[in-house]
């Protein structure tokens, strides 16, 4: 088998702001295996340092030691080549794209699409939440108002960047009072703090509240004091997090689990520990939110999945939502028409 590499850098519309600082760029990698019979799967690596603290130069590192195990893979299982590279490679966010490709190419030599592989009952129809972006009222108002127009039964903004109050209201009085309002704290504040923030924001009407502060136990603390629904998301990945429920949800995120096979594995782990679960992104492009779409027709998530992240980028054909919804593309493997978006921004 032989591994492809390639450097992909995509702007955002506008810069997202988050308690984790500001991304104004996306930096990728397409990640392409080509077995003895010409078939080709691809996948992407999708890091995001301000989130994960791993590096894309981190990641093609690791890629690079999965090459020779590519190289000898022909004949070999999924499942051996998975394990081979997972041994090397040791990052998730490179055993997750190795994961996708090779999803992609058995969809491809078979001419099945992956939801079916996974054994999935249908084609996957995947309700997604709308991202706020902006940090002003105006604009978070502005984007509540237009997700609302173009059928959105959900939303997601950051809080623990100023403002929350006067931003959450007028996402709400833009929203309607039908719209679930998801929050994501992205672990900055404290305890006593969290807890005192969501009493002020509760009676705006939350769905959920992301990652209100880091680790496990500071997060068990206040799912305990407040009634708001609290949601692990950059904590999920801590040991053990997903062997006891230390709060109502967990987000899960394709490139933080492994790949396809490791959200499943993952779902798995959370359910049998009483968390509900959604899928979401970590502004990962066209490939990354079409395998979490496969995946998510296996998992049937438990609430709307923040997957509608492609449009925070200034090209948002791919993928775009209807009515709040995903569908995934037709076609064998992931789909059709999915590399285009990477090799137009191919450094």
């Amino acid at each position: 088998m032989k591994l492809r590499l390639d450097a992909v850098c995509a702007r955002l519309r506008t810069p997202l702001v988050s308690a984790g600082g500001s991304i104004t760029e996306r930096e990728l990698l397409l990640v392409r295996i080509e077995d003895a019979a010409g078939f080709v799967g691809a996948g992407e690596a999708a890091p995001l340092h301000s989130y994960d603290g791993i590096r894309i130069a981190d990641v093609r590192a690791a890629l690079e030691d999965c090459r020779r195990v590519l190289e000898g893979g022909d004949g070999a299982s999924h499942d051996e080549l998975l394990a081979a590279c997972r041994n090397v490679a040791v990052l998730p966010q490179a055993v997750a794209a190795i994961d996708v490709a090779l999803w992609d190419l058995e969809g491809r030599r078979t001419g099945e699409p992956v939801w079916r592989l996974l054994g999935a009952r249908g084609t996957p129809r995947v309700p997604v939440n709308a991202t706020v972006a902006a940090a002003d009222r105006a604009g978070a108002a502005a984007a509540a108002g237009a997700a609302r127009a173009q059928g959105f039964n959900a939303l997601k903004l950051k809080v623990g960047i100023g403002d929350d109050a006067g931003r959450v209201a007028a996402v709400r009085a833009a929203a309607g009072r039908d719209m679930a309002i998801r929050l994501d704290a992205n672990g900055s504040w404290h305890p006593d703090e969290a807890v005192a923030a969501l009493g002020v924001l509760e009676p705006a009407g939350i769905e959920l509240c992301e990652e209100p502060c880091s680790g496990l136990d500071a997060i068990a603390e206040v799912s305990a004091a407040t009634s708001v629904a609290i949601a692990l998301d950059e904590s999920s990945s801590l040991p053990g997090a997903l062997d006891r429920a230390v709060c109502t949800a967990v987000g899960l995120k394709l490139t933080r689990t492994g790949g396809i096979s490791g959200l499943l594995e993952a779902s798995r782990r959370a359910r049998a520990a009483g968390y509900a679960v959604y899928l979401s992104s970590t502004i990962d492009g066209p490939l990354g939110i079409a395998a979490a779409v496969h995946a998510a027709a296996a998992i049937e998530p438990d609430h709307a999945c923040g997957l509608a992240t492609l449009a925070l980028f200034d090209d948002a054909e791919a993928m775009a939502p209807r009515s709040g919804m995903i569908e995934a593309p037709a076609g064998a493997g992931l789909g059709e028409g999915l590399l285009g978006w990477y090799l137009s921004r191919g450094r």
